[in-house]
């Protein structure tokens, strides 16, 4: 069952995002900064997005238990990215035993459904680049890739200019 998140959520949510973001650090320990206290921040976050309207936040339930999340928001205009307002995927998580049930599936669709409903003309995500099983995930959910990010790290100097 999916259902909208309720505060006493809030900690197996933050959990799981901390779990999400340890994968993204393992990625690229460079790239994917690993703050500590990783659940307490989440926690403190997910709490205060519970009361915006432009949010969505909910949880995928197996009987008692919680087995993952989506969390989602409407974004608006943001000229750097050259991104007009839209909706945006930020988390999705499922735990790795109900992984490949449809869970995932279910969030995902839910999401898009609810971020239409508050008016996206669109629903934007990132997926780390390692993540090639999410990125065919949300492939087959009708997305398509538009940006790259590239990332280099500082150097003492001594690199070779271009141009």
């Amino acid at each position: 069952m999916i259902r909208a998140a309720l505060p006493a959520d809030v900690p197996r949510i933050a959990h799981f995002a901390a779990m999400l973001v340890r994968q993204h650090h393992a990625y690229d320990e460079r790239r994917f900064f690993l703050p500590e206290r990783v659940e307490e921040g989440y926690a403190w976050w997910l709490r205060k997005e519970l009361s915006n309207d432009d949010v969505v936040l909910w949880v995928a339930e197996e009987g008692a238990s919680i087995v993952g999340y989506v969390y989602a928001r409407i974004e608006e205009r943001d000229w750097n990215a050259l991104l007009d307002r839209c909706g945006v995927i930020h988390d999705i998580f499922v735990d790795e035993p109900q992984r490949r049930s449809g869970v995932a599936t279910t969030l995902a669709r839910s999401a898009i459904d609810a971020l239409e409903q508050k008016g996206a003309p669109r629903v934007v995500l990132h997926t780390a680049a390692a993540n090639v099983g999410a990125q065919r995930f949300f492939d087959k959910l009708g997305f398509r890739a538009t940006m790259i990010e590239m990332t280099r790290e500082a150097s003492s100097g001594d690199s070779q200019r271009v141009g």
